[in-house]
């Protein structure tokens, strides 16, 4: 599968939603089948590792920093890392 360049930010920007809306979904006291929304959830974050990685390595490509479509993603790991 080949994504259009332009595509790109969008797909980093909606898998990061995802992920956001399933960790509050993650916090619902009636929710049912937890362990499938836990392993969707795995799921989500990993592929979402995975495209900020591909993102990084290939950024010349895009004309954007990673910073400047997820700058959140960015404080968090200035956080993690102090």
């Amino acid at each position: 599968m080949k994504i259009p360049k332009a595509y790109v930010p969008t797909l980093l920007s909606a898998i990061r939603d995802s992920v956001l809306y399933n960790e509050q979904l993650l916090t619902s006291e009636t929710l049912r089948d937890r362990d499938d929304y836990e392993e969707h959830y795995v799921h989500l974050t990993q592929f979402f590792e995975y495209l900020k990685e591909e993102y990084v390595n290939n950024e010349e490509q895009y004309g954007l920093k990673l910073e400047q479509i997820l700058p959140e993603e960015m404080a968090n790991k200035q956080i993690n890392k102090d």
